[in-house]
């Protein structure tokens, strides 16, 4: 099983999230978005596993970046995914990925149902 974590380690649910992946004997490939933001191609593939219908469901609107860059829930699809890939801090965090399946670790416990 490979599994991967987009993880933020200063996000206390990004490390509740790791910490119960590995007490359930999951080692997870981990990476920090923020140090290695993620791609267009990637960002598409995550919302897609999510089961996203829009990149509304995975932003942090209440992050002060979202207000600085004049972003609301009526801004259009590709201004948000734009604004995300050039500030991963857009993104919540954690997002668990096993396989074709993606989960958000809001609660941690929502990640036990993709491995």
């Amino acid at each position: 099983m490979s599994v991967t974590i987009y993880h933020n380690p200063r996000c206390s649910k990004s490390r509740q999230t790791l910490a119960l992946l590995e007490e359930n004997a999951v080692q997870p490939d981990i990476v920090e978005y923020l140090k290695n933001p993620i791609d267009a191609a990637t960002l598409d593939t995550l919302i897609t596993q999510l089961g996203f219908e829009s990149a509304h469901q995975l932003v942090r609107n209440k992050e002060a970046i979202y207000k600085e860059l004049g972003l609301s829930k009526n801004s259009d699809e590709q201004t948000l995914r734009k604004a995300m890939i050039e500030n991963p801090k857009l993104i919540e965090r954690p997002i668990v990925v096993n396989g074709t399946k993606a989960a958000l670790g809001r609660p941690p416990e929502s990640v036990l149902d993709i491995i």
